[in-house]
């Protein structure tokens, strides 16, 4: 976990993209990093869907104990966004890996006591909570990073070109905070935080997801093989799902995120099938490990509030979630990176403030990664 933790609208779905159709190029395959796992984080958000919709608040009170939190709007100031009081929210969902536990155990590398987010996801719940978009923010993004101080009172300088989930691991939650507002012009009204130990448990728990794969996907980096055809993937299978890149499409990390996107929705979907509703053990069982594993911003980590997050996200099934990639082409100079495609961004932001369907040409002709449909819900 992060060093600061502590004790509407009908929208239309995007058209089908024509077949062999690339954005802005091939990207190249990247060297190694097998073990620089991608967290898929939005469970989050299915696990306290579960809680919200069972009339059995109580557990509230026995659980929120598990909860970690983080204070982000005293540690931000007023220095952010104006928020929009119009009915909708923003939650930034990020991924962690301290490398440290059971996450050395399952993702490698050193317990040198460091976090990195490899995922983040801006989840836009509309007004009337019924329709949900999910906004995905590539971590090889070159941005510029604002300055930012943490939660040991350390600022951070400002610093140009440096790729996205740098924010995170050099500042935590705060500087990845401020460094999405700045870039979107939007204030966050909520902050989650996971690593990906929990989200195996979780996956184990729920008796394994149910989807399908269009073609065979072998990434021996992630520990993956798997035929062509319907899998229920445990726990360590559907981490290794969410850690490949290198057996699909262009192998990039946009790939990544289209089989992350296609394998919340395969979650969101088994959260509403499993008996978690009528079993009391299954639900404190989900309940207690999502609350363990999560780390929530000091409001949403409050008994009340999170009561009302919960019951305010029941309503929003996978069918009523549209996800996209944040529009990016790769960059010229180094095709293992991205850069924002900013005039098509600029669109999706403005559709969020104005609580409006993010428009479908404003995500179109950019890069994608080509793994589009390897991974189906069905």
């Amino acid at each position: 976990m992060s060093a600061e933790s502590t004790s509407g609208p009908h929208i239309p779905e995007s058209p089908t993209t024509a077949a062999g159709r690339r954005g802005e190029g091939r990207r190249r395959k990247p060297p190694g990093g097998g073990h620089r796992a991608l967290r898929v984080t939005a469970w989050t958000a299915a696990g306290i869907l579960v809680l919200g919709g069972t009339g059995v608040g109580y557990l509230y009170f026995k659980l929120n104990g598990n909860l970690r939190t983080v204070d982000i709007n005293q540690m931000l100031g007023s220095d952010r966004p104006a928020k929009v009081d119009n009915g909708s929210e923003n939650i930034l969902v990020l991924g962690s890996d301290t490398r440290s536990g059971a996450n050395r155990k399952l993702g490698g590398g050193a317990d040198d006591g460091s976090a990195r987010s490899d995922t983040a996801m801006i989840v836009h719940v509309y007004k009337g909570h019924r329709q949900a978009s999910v906004v995905s923010i590539p971590r090889d993004t070159l941005i510029d990073r604002p300055s930012c101080t943490d939660a040991q009172g350390t600022t951070h300088d400002t610093a140009t070109g440096v790729m996205f989930n740098s924010a995170y691991s050099t500042g935590g939650a705060t500087c990845a905070v401020k460094t999405v507002e700045g870039m979107t012009g939007i204030r966050m009204d909520h902050y989650l935080e996971v690593d990906f130990s929990g989200f195996q448990k979780l996956v184990d728990e729920l008796g394994g997801v149910t989807l399908t794969t269009t073609r065979a996907i072998d990434d021996p980096q992630s520990h993956l093989d798997l035929k062509a055809g319907r899998h229920t993937l445990d726990g360590q299978q559907a981490l290794g799902l969410v850690r490949t890149r290198h057996g699909v499409g262009d192998g990039s990390d946009l790939g990544r995120i289209q089989l992350q996107q296609a394998f919340v929705k395969a979650l969101i979907n088994q959260v509403e099938q499993v008996g978690v509703f009528t079993s009391p053990k299954k639900l404190y069982d989900l309940a207690d490990t999502a609350t363990k594993t999560v780390t929530a911003d000091s409001d949403l980590g409050s008994v009340n509030s999170l009561i009302d997050f919960a019951n305010g996200l029941k309503s929003i099934g996978a069918q009523h979630m549209r996800m996209v990639t944040m529009p990016v082409r790769y960059d010229p100079s180094d095709p293992n990176r991205v850069v924002v495609a900013e005039a098509k961004a600029k669109r999706v932001w403005a559709a969020l403030r104005d609580d409006e369907p993010i428009p479908a040409s404003a995500t179109e002709g950019t890069a994608t990664g080509q793994a589009d449909g390897i991974v189906t819900s069905s």
